[in-house]
């Protein structure tokens, strides 16, 4: 593992914890050794979350023959150079979202770490949220019709403070503001349940002087099968504190959500009683995405659990019981977001409308 912090924490948690709720698991993790820059700060991370040992320098872990499995955690800017040099080792390879600070440094992790063969995911761990791998099912299932809408939002507060000054708002080590950290996430969703954004029109903002990097962002996009849509993300909105929300509207039906009300999906069908409006479905039934890990009807689960979801389909992948795609998110899919982030940038400068083009 590479990272201690916010994400270092996340993923740690998910590897014991699926060790056991995941019984058998299709392999048993073992934590051998976690990296990262503060000496005092690592070593306790390593007794608090289990590691054998830790080192500040992360090319330990790339030529530890031990290490099959290379987490990547850290900040943005050091996803490119750790996590294809593991992967250039055999190891296999989990990195965080977003792949890299841009599509030109995300399209060289893709392409170099995929010569290698092993397996990879960029962790866009809301595609393991139950209620949004249901939303996929429905939509599959051909539920909603045809899809016309998809409107999605990400929405934090806890940016609007200048006096903050961690690597999330430096440029060079970000890449982007909310743009990188949370819009990465409303366009991998849209992608997952609508399919390929074809053109973006989008406004870029930065309200706090001397920030540099943007604080909000705002785009109407149009996807390859037709459908339109919205997507924004932010962190200065008051009074939310992690409200990733969409809603896709179809010819026959429509779905919502809200990562604050995570157990919970929101399902309107054009063929009962309109006045009804939206039936409020709450996931947790034995027969729902991912359900048999956990617990009996009703007993929700958490956050952290999506991770837990998504590394046990890593793990899974890595046995050959499946592929990593389509429901876990690859580099490939990593890079396609980050083309797409690119797009707003362009489109926020140019004020036009941006056509994009994957490579």
């Amino acid at each position: 593992m590479l990272g201690y912090a916010f994400m270092g924490k996340a993923h740690s948690n998910a590897f014991r914890k699926l060790a056991y709720m995941t019984w058998p698991p299709p392999l048993v993790p073992k934590l051998e050794l976690i990296a990262g820059r503060n000496e005092d700060a690592v070593r306790e991370a390593a007794e608090r979350y289990g590691y054998e040992r830790w080192t500040t320098d992360w090319h330990d872990i790339v030529g530890d023959p031990a290490i099959g499995l290379f987490d990547n955690g850290g900040p943005n800017i050091v996803h490119a150079e750790p996590t294809i040099l593991a992967a250039q080792a055999g190891k296999h390879v989990v990195c965080e979202k977003p792949l890299g600070r841009d599509a030109e440094e995300s399209h060289r992790i893709w392409q170099e770490v995929a010569a290698t063969g092993v397996k990879h995911l960029c962790a866009f761990n809301y595609r393991f949220v139950p209620a949004v791998r249901l939303a996929r099912e429905l939509i599959e299932a051909g539920e909603l019709g045809e899809i016309r809408h998809f409107r999605g939002r990400y929405l934090q507060d806890w940016g609007d403070d200048p006096s903050l000054d961690t690597w999330r708002f430096h440029a060079d080590e970000a890449g982007s503001g909310a743009l990188g950290d949370l819009g990465a996430h409303v366009v991998d969703l849209s992608r997952y349940l609508v399919g390929e954004i074809a053109s973006v029109s989008a406004l870029v903002k930065t309200f706090l002087p001397g920030r540099a990097v943007d604080d909000a962002i705002e785009a109407a996009v149009e996807f390859e099968n037709g459908a339109i849509g919205t997507l924004e993300s932010t962190r200065l909105a008051l009074g939310r504190r992690n409200a990733f929300q969409w809603e896709i509207n179809g010819s026959t039906g429509s779905l919502a959500f809200d990562m604050e009300r995570l157990n919970e999906l929101q399902v309107f069908k054009a063929d009962g009683d309109r006045a009804r409006g939206f039936k409020t479905v709450l996931v947790s039934e034995a027969n729902h995405p991912f359900w048999e890990f956990w617990w009996p009807p009703g007993h929700i689960i958490g956050w952290g659990d999506t991770f837990v979801n998504e590394l046990h389909h890593l793990l899974a992948a890595i046995v050959g019981e499946h592929d990593v795609g389509p429901h876990g998110a690859t580099f490939e899919d990593g890079y396609r977001a980050a083309e797409v982030c690119d797009a707003i940038v362009r489109s926020a400068q140019s004020g036009r409308r941006e056509q994009i083009s994957y490579r």
